[in-house]
């Protein structure tokens, strides 16, 4: 399936209830009209306008028609290459445009590559539209001149650090094999979009120049707008910003060519990985096809959720997988239709084919059942319905109109995919995967190139720059309180736009309320909700049942942890909340904690501890935070909060029971609820809903202070083998609602917490050691972590120790934060405010910050007049109180053969070597 490929509205037609557990209601899915103006320049760039004026903010979606399709065999890695290349300046812009964007409180902030296109992505405040269209049309009209040999070899270097990063990680030999054994030689699927090494190295300036000549004109672009715009301000600002860029030449496009193979090809490979996967792959039609709808619903049924065939096989039944999914990839000129299958430690893999294998067929042979099909329906188009929230960002409408328009001309072309969902029979979608999935040409179409294509006379001085805006007023939905009889407080926002509503049961426990003697229990009590409900009174569900009712009611259903808080969280649409606060007051109140479940979930945890000792990142955090904190404190607990294998073994259901009836209290607890609903409305729903919880008291957690670890200490975990060394430090920070917090978050934000922030400007931008690099408060109600994180190339692990000590010292000392930094830390604080509040489950994130951590309710409102109110000589200050670049604890993973000499030379320390749990291994 298409990732968000389209968007699809959903409207629940219910029927009248009464008390008690009801049916799943009708469901009839119209599809929505995104409604959208089009107008094409006269140089070919197509411009489409969407107005959604929910928000102060526009999205800027700029979609090129090239991708890693339209590169030579020798010369890969183009488009990717360009993709990085876009971002570092143009004549007129000449500054990183990442870090500019960020300045002016941009959101969604992002460029992409893949086969097919090229996107660039932001979502700013409108204020500062005319800031974002200059910088988006300069690059696209003005590159070349400040594009030298030092940025080329600059962003190579990014690249292939990227490249690296990738195959560092578990199963990263995938991809490429994946390329080289599904597509026949000279395809432009058969290589992969980041390219191969000796490629990138041999790319020359007249390579890339001439590369750029060809491909990045404006008639091979779409540039969507939309948010708080109308066309005629679009259309004004648009001819002034674009109009005088010339096009590009006439382009030859390929089309479809599906390379369908027949009989089975099988290869085997090693890495170091915990677990043995397989991947199952055919080559199908591609994107805007017939057959891509018919086949996204098969994936669905197939493998798409908890309730399909593989994974109650495989996961819930025989217990051979971990995990067991199926997808439909659909792309311009072709598609692939891939299962994949993570074996669980000790199963038999053969075993683990061979019943996917019969589940495959017996869905071929048969089709879906009529039930299967409608949840497969519901599934997708509740999932894609959620997006219409967002105006930017992957997915979001402007996504939507974008890729619509490059790849078949019809802007909405998503409609013609909703069609052909709800067009679907059983028999339909057999007999697609017969046609494509039983059994293992080229056409050139050259079309005219556009008559009268010019560019305009240009008005615009581009020497002046682009004018500049100001922050947005913040005027978010006042939070209403309540409290239900039994003593659980409620709270509610109330956005009304579209019908979904975000329920997020907030209870005071978390890896806190952990003993030391149990680490991870309650992550593994909070997954256990949603694996089956019984109690006095309370109905019966399975795991399957609840998975089937969710997908029925078009909602979702997860839990979350954090050091102090657990969060029972479910996505709705308004017209069926009555019959999901049903089901979701019996998941969060009425768990069964069912044994077979227990035990299938324990290997499940068991396997992910497993992978998280060996991706290099994890293996540091696991360790971390007894190492900061001290082992016996309520924090000093794998950072993950996934426990440890001795801890998982031994929890028992009588564990978990007793870990949910001890912390889940309705006086423990509050309900936020964000969305379309009134007070009025919803506390009624809530007492029948909630209101058989009885209150009682809960333990308590003891959160210690402790001092900051003293002198510097240098711990090493082996990966041998590793591409890469992580290298994380980290000291203690003042708790988040701390007086220090919003002068510490702007200090983050140019040590490490921004893509323009020091750490990142040295390591990656100025040497290219690295593919990106910052740093991190971890929220917490005591002390917190601050950390940096930096995967770094294996043979300059020292060399980047050695900077980042530097930097630590020098913020703290002597380079401390110049007004500069300050500036555009607060712009990118106070700026993309708007941005960050504009869908339910953003605004539900925003007030579960406020009321854990005890902020005043107006805590955002005003939080721009703070930030602004920091000075350079307060940061400086705060710097030198709370950085101690004597005092971090360093983790570095890597292999220790090649690099442990060499960091033990630098004298940071005393060097110690640790596991992935912290113990010392000397």
């Amino acid at each position: 399936m298409r990732v968000l490929a389209c968007l699809l509205g959903l409207w629940l037609v219910v029927q009248s209830h009464g008390a008690g557990a009801q049916a799943a209601p009708a469901v009839d899915v119209p599809t929505p009209d995104i409604a959208y103006t089009r107008f094409v320049l006269k140089n070919g760039l197509t411009v489409i306008v969407h107005e959604d004026h929910k928000a102060p903010v526009v999205a800027v979606n700029t979609w090129y028609h090239v991708g890693s399709k339209d590169e030579q065999p020798g010369k890969t890695g183009f488009a990717h290459l360009f993709e990085h290349l876009m971002f570092s300046g143009s004549a007129h812009f000449d500054k990183t445009f990442l870090s500019a964007l960020e300045g002016i409180g941009a959101r969604d902030l992002n460029g992409t590559t893949n086969k097919d296109r090229t996107n660039y992505f932001e979502t700013v405040p409108a204020s500062m539209l005319d800031y974002a269209l200059f910088a988006e049309s300069d690059r696209m009209g003005h590159l070349l001149p400040v594009l030298d040999r030092k940025k080329l070899d600059l962003q190579r270097g990014v690249v292939q650090n990227e490249k690296r990063q990738r195959e560092n990680q578990p199963y990263g030999v995938v991809e490429q094999l994946v390329a080289d054994n599904t597509w026949p030689r000279g395809h432009p699927y058969s290589w992969t979009t980041i390219g191969s090494m000796a490629d990138l190295d041999a790319a020359s300036m007249d390579d890339v120049t001439a590369w750029f000549k060809r491909h990045y004109g404006p008639n091979n672009v779409v540039l969507v707008l939309a948010g708080d715009i109308t066309p005629q301000q679009a259309r004004a600002k648009v001819e002034r910003y674009y109009g005088d860029i010339p096009p590009g030449p006439p382009l030859a496009k390929q089309r479809a060519w599906i390379a369908r193979r027949t009989g089975t090809h099988r290869a085997q490979v090693q890495d170091r990985v915990p677990q043995s996967r397989i991947y199952r792959i055919w080559n199908v039609p591609g994107a805007d096809t017939p057959e891509e709808a018919l086949l996204d619903l098969a994936a669905q049924v197939l493998g798409g959720g908890k309730a399909s065939r593989l994974y109650q096989r495989l996961v819930v039944r025989d217990q051979l997988a971990t995990s067991a999914f199926a997808g439909d990839e659909s792309e311009e000129i072709a598609g692939q239709f891939g299962i994949n299958l993570t074996a669980r430690p000790g199963a038999d893999t053969a075993a683990m084919a061979r019943a996917a294998d019969e589940e495959l067929q017996a869905l071929l042979a048969h089709g879906p059942t009529a039930e299967e099909l409608q949840r497969a329906r519901i599934a997708i188009l509740a999932g894609q319905a959620r997006a219409l929230e967002r105006v930017g960002g992957f997915g979001g409408k402007s996504d939507v109109l974008a890729r619509c328009a490059v790849f078949t001309g019809q802007p909405d072309c998503y409609k013609t995919y909703a069609g052909r969902i709800r067009a679907a029979t059983p028999d339909s979608v057999r007999r697609a995967m017969r046609e494509w999935l039983a059994d293992g040409d080229f056409v050139l179409q050259v079309d005219p190139f556009p008559t009268g294509l010019s560019a305009s006379a240009s008005t615009l001085d581009r020497s002046q720059g682009p004018p500049m805006g100001g922050p947005e007023t913040l005027a978010l939905p006042p939070m209403q309180k309540a409290t239900l009889k039994n003593g659980l407080k409620v709270v509610l926002a109330e956005r009304h736009g579209a019908p979904v509503i975000n329920l997020s049961l907030m209870v005071d426990a978390g890896f806190a309320s952990d003993s030391q003697r149990q680490p991870g229990l309650a992550s593994f009590a909070l997954r256990m909700l949603e694996e089956g409900t019984g109690g006095a009174g309370a109905a019966t569900r399975d795991a399957l049942q609840i998975g089937r009712a969710l997908e029925a009611l078009g909602a979702s259903f997860g839990t979350t942890i954090n050091l102090d808080g657990a969060f029972v969280n479910m996505n709705v649409l308004r017209p069926t909340l009555a019959w999901a606060l049903d089901l979701y007051a019996d998941l969060a109140l009425h768990p069964s904690f069912p044994a077979a479940e227990v035990e299938r979930q324990r290997a499940l945890r068991l396997a992910g501890i497993q992978r998280e000792k060996t991706v290099p990142r994890a293996m540091a955090l696991r360790a971390l935070p007894a190492l900061v904190y001290g082992r016996g404190h309520a924090y000093a607990l794998p950072l993950t909060g996934s426990g440890t294998e001795e801890a998982v073994a031994q929890i028992t259901r009588a564990d978990l029971a007793a870990w949910h009836a001890a912390w889940f209290k309705p006086g423990n607890a509050t309900l936020l609820v964000v969305g379309d609903t009134t007070l009025a409305a919803l506390l009624p729903q809530l007492e029948r809903a909630f209101g058989g919880w009885r209150p009682g008291t809960v333990p308590a957690k003891h959160v210690a202070t402790v001092a900051q670890p003293a002198g510097t200490t240098v711990y090493l975990i082996d990966r041998p083998g590793a591409l890469q060394s992580e290298i994380v430090a980290a000291q203690l920070a003042p708790p988040r609602a701390s007086p220090d917090t919003i002068p510490l978050n702007l200090l983050n934000d140019v040590f490490g917490g921004t893509f323009s922030a020091r750490l990142n400007m040295n390591l990656r931008e100025d040497k290219h050691w690295s593919y990106g690099v910052g740093s991190t408060l971890v929220q917490a109600v005591g002390q917190r972590i601050l950390y940096s994180a930096s995967p770094v190339q294996t043979d300059r692990t020292a060399a980047a120790l050695r900077e980042l000590a530097g930097e630590y010292a020098a913020i703290a000392g002597s380079r401390p934060v110049t007004p500069r930094e300050l500036a555009d830390a607060q712009a990118n604080e106070t700026l993309g405010l708007p941005g960050a509040f504009e869908t339910v489950a953003q605004l539900s994130n925003a007030y579960a910050t406020i009321l854990q951590y005890g902020l005043p309710d107006d805590y955002y409102d005003t939080y721009a007049a703070r930030v602004a109110a920091q000075t350079p000589a307060g940061i400086d200050a705060l710097a030198r109180r709370l950085i101690l670049p004597r005092q971090p604890v360093w983790i570095v993973v890597g292999d220790l053969a090649k690099i442990e000499g060499d960091i033990r030379a630098l004298k940071l320390g005393e060097v110690r070597r640790i596991d992935t749990e912290g113990r010392l291994r000397e």
